[in-house]
């Protein structure tokens, strides 16, 4: 399938990372970057995930990202982006803020940009090396990447996320103070409990709903060159909704176990309760083994599949592509999968970006490819 849009058609960097200046013309096919470590490929596919809602793919604030020299830093950077999209070609600008250097802001056709439009024009969804050992690793990154997922397919997930947070911080602190003998008040203690049970509610059944379509979607493939995944979320909150309370009800349930555990809570200084603690895991399907029990490669391979099954699911509901990152995607790869990366790739129809050390490893991306040399914040385009 021929990428349809979303895609970059142009990005331009200035001051970012290692990169004084980048002007670089692209048309619709996927971009393969190769070069030594150290060379930049994963410093612009992080300048590629800028344009997505969020810090980007190392979670970077707009201090970390300016380019570093003998001389000091660059006091402003910025990220420019034209891309095609099934409603037309816009015009994406990210970069610090020159009021407040250390601030970050987002331009979408010249216009302030949420979150939420963002995730809806352009749905991103990436795999780092990072997780290369997800399966084996802390319950909050597993959290972390599968809601990245939720949100490339349910742009309003990270209202809900942001408000939940918020709440619990407030709320926290409040519990704190009146611990240590501070004057609180209660009706307003109430008010961010309820604030909290509405967004997380909305959280996890987007969560759930997110999980049923991932795993139909994994389930719905006759064949596959990636493990295939059996997936659970486990958290009181989604339990209550798997049972089938509606939303409403569990919206109750939340807010009075909140307000009963105030005690526990103000102790451990943190929320022991929420959405905020729930737990994905996953198995590997033909093995019957928990994905923690699987080789790296097959972590690594189970954690790809998901992503790619996503970027179906959303083609699927929204009838557009995704930008899928990868980077290093093809280290711990056998060439069998490697082969699978690059035909679901191109049967999905999407832009990604792909890095890795050697051009060889992209091979089965043929001529559907645009491939790019790195050196140094340098680009030299090889086909």
């Amino acid at each position: 399938m021929t990428p349809d849009g979303p895609a970059v058609t142009r990005l331009k960097l200035a001051g970012f990372r290692n990169y004084a200046s980048l002007d670089l013309a692209l048309d619709a096919r996927s971009v393969v970057l190769f070069g030594e470590n150290g060379s930049g490929k994963t410093n612009l596919v992080e300048a590629v995930s800028f344009l997505g809602p969020g810090r980007g793919l190392r979670s970077a604030g707009a201090e970390a990202v300016r380019r570093r020299t003998g001389a000091g830093t660059d006091p402003i950077w910025a990220v420019y982006a034209e891309a095609i999209c099934p409603e037309g070609r816009l015009s994406l600008a990210t970069g610090a803020d020159p009021a407040r250097p250390d601030r970050r802001r987002t331009r979408l056709d010249g216009a302030a940009a949420t979150r939420t439009e963002l995730a809806r024009r352009i749905p991103m969804l990436w795999l780092t090396p990072r997780e290369d050992r997800l399966w084996a690793g802390s319950r909050a990154d597993r959290l972390r990447f599968f809601d990245r997922l939720v949100l490339a397919a349910t742009p309003g997930h990270a209202d809900s996320a942001s408000i939940y947070e918020k709440s619990m911080k407030e709320r926290q602190r409040l519990l704190i103070r009146q611990a240590e003998g501070g004057e609180v008040d209660p009706d307003w203690l109430s008010v961010l409990e309820r604030e909290m049970a509405a967004a997380g509610v909305a959280q996890a059944a987007a969560r759930l709903e997110a999980l049923t379509r991932l795993q139909y979607e994994i389930d719905s493939r006759p064949q596959s060159r990636f493990p295939k995944a059996e997936l659970a979320l486990n958290g009181a909150v989604e339990a209550q909704l798997a049972a089938g309370l509606k939303a409403g009800e569990v919206e109750d349930w939340f807010g009075a176990e909140l307000e009963q555990v105030r005690v526990r809570d103000s102790a451990a200084k943190r929320t022991l309760t929420g959405p905020h603690r729930t737990e994905l895991t996953a198995r590997h399907r033909d093995k019957d083994r928990p994905a923690t029990d699987c080789s790296t490669g097959e972590q690594k391979s189970m954690a790809l599949g998901l992503i790619l099954a996503q970027a179906a699911v959303i083609r699927r509901l929204t009838d557009r592509g995704s930008v899928l990152i990868l980077d290093e995607a093809c280290a711990h790869l056998d060439q069998v999968r490697r082969t699978g990366l690059a035909e679901t790739v191109l049967d999905l129809g999407v832009q990604a970006w792909v890095t890795g050390v050697e051009r060889a490893l992209f091979e089965p991306f043929g001529a559907h490819a645009q491939r790019m040399g790195v050196s140094d914040g340098r680009i030299e385009r090889i086909g």
